[in-house]
């Protein structure tokens, strides 16, 4: 099943997302007259940052909610609604850039082809995703509470959170030549009073599926005080976010 979005709760939560990708877009460094493909666009504010450098962008989104957002957004942009494991351009783009997107994309051996095969030689890859060990509280503690109700489920895994070394072999078997990769740690702070259960409604929200509506209810108010003990601090909510960085180049 795929993950459903809320645009107008991403919005207005979650803007963490693109505000943290702004360096991203640094280190992509977009030129005036480049092609540049943005992979899991979302609303489009990135891909919007993008364009004010020069270049000629578009964002790519499976996501129908999301699309229509980023179109309402910036009219004057390109956005295709269209499934990353399935795109294909024939080396169209200097750059494909990605931020906070990927470790949605499942099979992501054919997200890397697809990818390639869209880059011109010589061309550049660069994106953050969640990494080995993101989440890992949030995780464990939704975990815990959700087998309250279901003791012999097996949780489908929507999210794909790779090593350095899991995620470069994926790239280099696809002939994207890792030139620069970092795994790291980056709490990251959360917005509104009833931050945590916002976050989960719009990112996790499908573990709860199963439940009936009060007991979903319920269940999400347990994962929030489950958690607070470690992740709310000073006041506010974080999110224990552990972000993958990579610079690859078609060769």
């Amino acid at each position: 099943m795929q993950t459903r979005w809320d645009p107008e709760l991403y919005e207005a939560r979650h803007s963490f997302v693109w505000q943290f990708g702004e360096g991203l877009i640094e280190l992509l460094d977009p030129r005036a007259g480049e092609r540049i493909l943005d992979l899991g666009c979302g609303p489009g504010q990135l891909t919007a940052r993008i364009a004010e450098r020069g270049a000629e962008v578009t964002g790519l989104d499976a996501s129908p909610e999301m699309i229509g957002q980023a179109r309402q957004n910036y009219p004057q942009l390109k956005f295709l609604l269209r499934d990353a494991e399935h795109m294909q351009f024939e080396s169209e783009f200097d750059a494909v850039f990605s931020n906070a997107a990927l470790h949605w994309m499942l099979d992501a051996r054919a997200v890397a082809s697809g990818i390639a095969q869209a880059l011109k030689l010589g061309g550049r890859f660069v994106a953050e995703l969640g990494g080995k060990g993101n989440i890992a509280q949030i995780e464990r503690s939704i975990d815990a509470i959700l087998r309250r109700y279901f003791p012999d489920e097996m949780w489908e895994r929507r999210t794909f959170y790779p090593s350095i070394a899991e995620y470069s072999s994926i790239l280099e078997a696809s002939e994207l030549e890792v030139r620069s990769a970092q795994l790291f740690d980056r709490p990251t702070p959360l917005e509104g009073e009833f931050a945590m259960e916002h976050w989960i409604e719009q990112f996790k929200a499908y573990h709860f599926e199963a439940l009936p509506a009060a007991d979903r209810i319920v269940a999400i108010q347990r994962t929030v005080e489950q958690l607070r003990p470690v992740l709310f601090r000073d006041g506010k909510w974080f999110a224990d976010y552990r972000r993958l960085r990579i610079v690859a180049v078609k060769s």
